[in-house]
């Protein structure tokens, strides 16, 4: 994958939060903080580099990218932070002021005609059985159209964060799910397993607010 586009985007809107976090959350001095964020920008080119390109039609690209981002932050922080402290800083980094705003105008279109039609689109595109750091997801729709669950049987992240040594913080990246579907304001999030746990599969479920 190269280095443009989508990776440098996101490295020039969430670098400087990331940076800043070290210190709000993970208690870094100034100067830690700084060094991290300077080493981790090499890393992350790094890794960006060594990963594949992503097929056109493959949503899940902008995962990975934020899966690399963090993953080159912990390696090069100075010390490894808990599940619990990583998952505070991944969080607090991740949701900024565009992003919330992102999450609201994304609930805005769920449940739409459009965000269904794209769902089962790519539980047919089936990415990660060419791609070992994409997704492989079925879709399945919930009764009386109350929301659906996008259910995951493969998983980039898990993929490159094991090959990385940093398996333990899947669930760090994972529980941005509940924040974000809160942001949007019109899904509460259920999941019952994920594969970073021994399940059989992840389970992301959307049900509508107005059908509890």
């Amino acid at each position: 994958m190269k280095y443009m586009r989508m990776p440098a985007g996101m490295w020039a809107l969430f670098a400087a939060p990331f940076q800043r976090e070290l210190k709000d959350t993970l208690g870094c001095s100034e100067a830690e903080a700084k060094r991290t964020a300077k080493a981790a920008k090499r890393r992350y080119r790094k890794l960006i580099d060594g990963l594949p390109d992503f097929e056109k039609g493959d949503r899940f690209q902008m995962n990975i990218v934020s899966c690399a981002m963090l993953c080159s932050f912990v390696l090069e922080m100075p010390q490894r932070p808990s599940v619990d402290a990583l998952t505070d800083y991944y969080r607090n980094a991740m949701m900024t002021g565009p992003m919330r705003l992102f999450c609201r105008l994304s609930g805005k279109r769920k449940f739409t005609a459009k965000d269904v039609a794209g769902m089962r689109q790519t539980a047919a595109f089936r990415a990660a059985d060419r791609n070992p750091y994409s997704w492989n997801m079925d879709f399945l729709p919930y009764p009386n159209g109350s929301g659906y669950e996008a259910r995951f049987t493969k998983c980039g992240i898990c993929t490159l964060m094991r090959e990385l040594g940093l398996f333990e913080y899947v669930p760090a990246m994972c529980r941005l799910d509940y924040t974000m579907s809160e942001a949007g304001g019109v899904s509460d999030f259920v999941r019952e397993y994920t594969l970073a746990s021994g399940g059989p599969y992840c389970d992301c479920g959307y049900r509508k607010k107005e059908s509890r």
